[in-house]
Order: structure tokens, then sequence, then C-alpha cells
């Protein structure tokens, strides 16, 4: 946007030039030469406003987060995996693999929109663990990973979660790891993969995942389940009455440090593989799983909207400070940055969805 100041051009007589002597004809009387004065001077007020409005809207409109309250007008339902329809988790899988095609949102030539997450992951959300921003931070990760199955790849439902409570007592046999709908298995044995085996079966049989943490070290798709007494301690933390006890948390701080040492902390040692370390969203069940911890921050939230909504405390993401909702959750231009409180709420604008 762009306004251009109007250019002031004296009234005769004004410079004395002429007089009312000289040329009694173009004689301007006093009282309309000053009323034509101030509404020149009016005139070039409204356009400084103008040309400042414009500035801070274009500053606002490239600044590194979103200040904009949008309302929620269709409101849409994430659903667990079990429920979806064979074409529904077919549309959902075909749409993962498609973020393989699509280029790099974070300038990475060698990379694809698929590749971004992890590498991301790495970066910023490892540094969200333990701290206020943990469950935000993800929360708006997992909502752009969604937009970009939508937008990106014609995906045409929401993003699942996978509820691992209702498999905590066998974890190896929830559909989540069928072969056609689903999302493989624990790989091939015989095919060594890093801290696994290569997955060789499914949708994502011999998937290329391109980082260890945020460096480059290109393989396969790697998963390496526990078994016996390991896997019980773990899985241990899925049970219902172990998640009925970290929704009963009564503060946010609390809750969020329950939530994440407890069932999410489970997952990258049960499935182990790629999903062990910071660019754990390599292995696409990431995203599952993290809808379903997203999906108990909310039920957590929905016990006391009144208060709920507005808690949020403890630890800031640079250790030194505490947390506030004017946080800036980064996400390093993989989408816009966004506040703490435009992501407190799923049913807002920003987000739009319920569970």
């Amino acid at each position: 946007m762009s306004a251009s100041l109007g250019r002031y051009e004296p009234l005769e007589g004004s410079n004395g030039a002429t007089s009312k002597s000289d040329n009694p004809i173009e004689f301007t009387p006093p009282r309309k030469r000053r009323s034509s004065f101030w509404l020149l001077l009016c005139v070039m007020i409204s356009s400084i406003i103008i040309v400042l409005g414009a500035i801070a809207f274009v500053g606002f409109k490239g600044s590194s987060h979103s200040s904009v309250v949008k309302v929620c007008s269709d409101l849409s339902t994430r659903h667990e995996w079990r429920s979806l329809s064979q074409d529904e988790k077919r549309n959902y899988l075909l749409s993962v693999k498609c973020l393989k095609s699509k280029p790099s949102r974070l300038g990475f030539q060698n990379q694809s929109l698929y590749d971004d997450f992890p590498y991301l992951h790495s970066r910023q959300g490892e540094q969200t663990h333990y701290t206020a921003a943990f469950l935000s931070w993800h929360r708006w990760f997992i909502h752009l990973y969604e937009d970009a199955l939508r937008n990106e790849c014609d995906y045409n439902g929401y993003l699942p979660y996978w509820d691992w409570s209702l498999d905590w007592n066998n974890i190896s046999g929830s559909p989540v790891w069928d072969n056609e709908f689903g999302f493989g298995g624990n790989g091939n044995s015989s095919e060594d993969g890093f801290r696994g085996n290569c997955v060789t079966d499914g949708p994502f049989a011999w998937l290329e995942v391109l980082f260890i943490g945020d460096i480059s070290v290109p393989h396969c798709l790697s998963r390496g389940f526990l078994e016996g007494d390991e896997l019980n301690k773990w899985t241990s933390q899925w049970q219902p009455s172990v998640i009925d006890g970290v929704l009963s948390t009564q503060t946010y701080a609390n809750f969020s440090l329950r939530l994440e040492d407890g069932p999410h902390l489970s997952l990258p040692h049960i499935i182990h593989g790629d999903y062990s370390v910071g660019s754990a969203p390599a292995d696409p069940i990431f995203f599952l799983q993290h809808a379903q911890i997203d999906r108990l921050w909310w039920r957590w939230q929905q016990t006391d909207k009144t208060s709920r909504l507005k808690d949020y405390s403890g630890l800031g993401t640079d250790s030194n400070s505490q947390a506030t909702l004017q946080d800036i959750l980064d996400v390093d231009g993989l989408g816009p940055s966004m506040r703490v409180v435009d992501v407190i709420d799923t049913t807002g604008g920003n987000l739009c969805y319920q569970y």
C-alpha cells in the first residue's frame, strides 16, 4: 500500500506577488484565504495519517508472528485412526507420501517438505521439552503439518490421532502398524537401520530419512520395538488409570510435565529407531502420537474452560524466564510463528478444530 502527499501550492497573494491595489480582481479577502489555508493543511495532515497507517499495516503484515483475531466458522473434528474408513486411511497415507514430492519451505534444495518437519523439530521443537511451550509449540507444529497435507497434497480429511491407551497391553498388535491400512511394522530384522531395523513393508517401505537430529545422515526409516519387561515398563504409562491420573492434575505447569514425562516419553522408548531422536517426525506415526498428546491437553482444558484456557505457566524456553501467553512459537518459516495465546484454544479461528 502507498499514498502520496498532496503538494501545497501557495495561493496568489500569499508571497506578496499581488496585492489589493495592484490587482483588485484577483484579490482574496482575508477570511477566505485563511479558510483555504486550513483546508489544505487538513488535506496534508490526512495524507500523512494515510501514509503512516500504510506503513504500520505493512509492518504488521511482515511481522514474525500473527496477531490477527480470526473467527472459527467451520469447526473440524479429528478422529482416532481405527475409526477411519479404509478409503480415508488410504487417502491420508498417500498424502503423507506426497509431501516427499513437494519442495522444501525452509529453502533447502536437496530436501522435501516432508523432510522440513523432522529438521525443524530437531532445532526448535527439542528446545520446548520440559518447558511450558512443549504443548503449545507442538499444537501449532502438527497443525502446520495438517495444513500441508490438505493444501499441498489434496488431503480431504483432518489429522487423525492414535489413542494408544486402547493398545497399552498389545502395542505391536495395534492397527496403526497394519501393512496396508497403517504405517507398516517393526521392519526387517535382517536389514539394519538406525537404532533398529529398516522398515521394508507397508506404505513407507524403504522410505529415505535424511536426518539424525539436524545432521544430514541419509538412511532408511527405522524402528526397533522394545520387548519383554522393558516394553511393559513403558506401556504401563498408557493404562487408562494412569491417563486419568494425569488428567486430574490441577495446574497447567504440573499437567504438562506429567503428560510429557509419562505417556509422551513412552513412545520414543517403545518404537526406538528414528523416533528416539530429535528428528522423530521422520517417522510419520509421530503426528498421530502428538495429536493424541494434543487431545489429552484439549480434554484437560475442556473440564474447566473458564479457567484452563487461560492457565499457562512454567519455565520459558530460554530457561531464565517464566512463560507467558504472549511468548512466540517460532517455526523458522515453515509457517507463520504464533503467540501462545493464538493457539491456546483449539476452537479459535487460528486452529478451528475439536476432538
